[in-house]
């Protein structure tokens, strides 16, 4: 006799991204900017310390600041640390460190990447430069990573007094041709979700067009969809429990703002829907009744579409609506 092997896991790549766009300051203005002239600006705070990045207040007493300063493109690593599996987005395709890089007349250390060999070629205390962009658009980027800096370069900066460690920083008045006034920054996550043993069963018996809960030994509550574990008791659950269709509306809320590629006009409801037989109310979208007839207590059931693996709203069952000591406890 042999046992069932138990269901598969399930695992999938997910990503989460999303536009952040931020108008810019004058400060800020005038270091991207700067950067994509090849200028590096820091800004000098009340006691006189030079900051690379700049900021815009005083990290000391708060006071809005606004000295800018130039400093050296060359710097001096204060620590670090070796990145052997480069990913999507990052500075470079190759193995590199990261970095923080005091330039020559900063207080303050910037990160950034360094393109170098190995971690054998890489020490605090070593003299590195910045290695700037080919195409420039005002950003941290126009800063393609930072390299060693050369003998040859160590002494032309002796030389001609333009830099080497100890270098001063410089006024500069901040002022650009065609400043960058905002940025777009794309945030992104790319990871691989597993929902575990409980949520895998849930999702498999949705594309049965069944929704299944998983009953605490404990305290008896239906969790849909189930977590593994009681929230409240905090025992393994094991006993599933089938739940609803139909289901009862504690609370809801009315949408305005479409989201991108999502195809669903708006104003539309998204609901709080409890099913019945489960003590835990699920998300779902309310289709088939005008948004402004949505109420708490009204009766719902799921819709399907042709090949869809979980419902693709709820829809009025016709019923009368619940009672409030019904779900109250649900809200």
């Amino acid at each position: 006799m042999t046992s069932a092997s138990p269901p598969q896991v399930l695992r999938a790549p997910l990503v989460v991204e999303f536009p952040f766009t931020r108008s810019l300051g004058p400060v800020q203005s005038a270091f991207l900017t700067g950067l994509r002239e090849r200028v590096v600006l820091g800004v000098r705070t009340g006691d006189g310390r030079v900051m690379v990045p700049p900021v815009e207040y005083d990290p000391v007493t708060a006071e809005e600041i606004r000295e800018l300063v130039e400093v050296a493109p060359a710097g001096t690593v204060t620590t670090w640390a070796w990145n052997g599996d480069s990913r999507a987005q990052q500075p470079l395709a190759t193995p590199f460190a990261w970095v923080l890089v005091r330039l020559d007349g900063a207080d303050t250390a910037i990160l950034h990447a360094l393109d170098a060999p190995g971690p054998d070629a890489v020490r605090t205390g070593m003299r590195v430069r910045i290695r700037w962009a080919a195409e420039r658009t005002g950003a941290i980027t126009d800063i393609a990573c930072f390299e060693p800096e050369t003998e040859r370069e160590r002494e032309r900066e002796r030389e001609n007094g333009d830099g080497g460690a100890g270098g001063a920083a410089t006024p500069h008045d901040g002022a650009f041709a065609d400043p960058v006034t905002g940025i777009v920054a794309e945030a992104r996550l790319d990871y691989t979700y597993s929902p575990g043993r409980a949520q895998t069963a849930y999702i498999n018996a949705l594309a049965e067009r069944r929704t299944v809960g998983e009953r605490c030994p404990s305290c008896h509550k239906v969790y849909v969809p189930p977590r593994g574990a009681c929230p409240t008791c905090g025992v393994a659950t094991t006993d599933r429990v089938e739940v609803g269709p139909a289901g009862t509306v504690t609370t809801y809320c009315i949408v305005n703002i479409k989201a991108r590629n999502l195809d669903i006009e708006v104003p539309y409801v998204y609901a709080h829907i409890a099913l019945d037989g489960a003590d835990l109310a699920l998300h779902g979208r309310i289709g088939g009744i005008p948004y402004d007839q949505v109420r708490m207590g009204l009766r719902v059931e799921p819709v399907w579409t042709d090949g869809g693996r979980y419902p693709d709203h709820y829809r009025p069952t016709g019923e009368p609506d619940a009672d409030y000591d019904a779900y109250k406890e649900l809200i």
